[in-house]
């Protein structure tokens, strides 16, 4: 029997924004962030796609192609520059600046909000001196996902230790929380 009472814990098999595997630890949910096929892995992403794979189907990494409609697509301009954010299942398109906005004209651009499918606004925000690298949070100031990348120096035991965790009562947003959050470390590897 699943719990479904519980969080999302996505480990995050990579932690690079360009490409991994996010695995819930109780095998209720599996996405995959992925370049097209054919795609240049040493450059910037022109576009990454996001999948819902459902569940795990073993445990050694498969890295084919995925024969499925990838959930969201992410377009990036020229220069790694922002693009559009695609929902393909709800035919929705918007540039990624109206999708994930600054959140006030002067503030930073790792501090941004979204308005999910739900009708809700959510904030992300970068803590470079936390343990929770990124943190969203609702209109309240309600933490609902955080993720964290794994200390470079800290060992790790047969996990990566990068974590993306969203609070039971947001699990259904958990592709719009990926797609965002992978916005988000791109604008941060890129300093847009």
């Amino acid at each position: 029997m699943i719990n479904k009472a519980l969080p999302y814990y996505l480990e995050d098999r990579s932690g690079l924004y360009t490409g991994s595997d996010f695995d819930d630890i109780y095998d209720r949910l599996f996405l995959r962030v992925a370049r097209p096929p054919g795609s240049p892995m040493d450059e910037p992403p022109a576009s990454l796609m996001i999948y819902n794979v459902g569940r795990r189907a073993s445990s050694p990494r498969d890295n084919r192609p995925i024969q499925r409609e990838p959930a969201v697509v992410l377009e990036f301009g020229q220069n790694a520059t922002l693009g559009r954010i695609s929902f393909v299942g709800a035919s929705t398109a918007l540039p990624m600046n109206q999708y994930l906005k600054k959140t006030s004209l002067f503030g930073g651009s790792l501090v941004r909000k979204f308005c999910a499918s739900n009708g809700e606004e959510y904030k992300w925000t970068y803590k470079s001196n936390s343990d929770s690298a990124w943190s969203c949070t609702d209109s309240r100031d309600y933490v609902v996902a955080q993720y964290t990348l794994k200390s470079p120096n800290k060992p790790a035991f047969r996990t990566s230790g990068n974590m993306l965790t969203i609070n039971e009562a947001h699990t259904n947003l958990a592709i719009e929380m990926l797609a965002s959050l992978t916005i988000m470390r791109h604008i941060a590897a890129h300093h847009l």
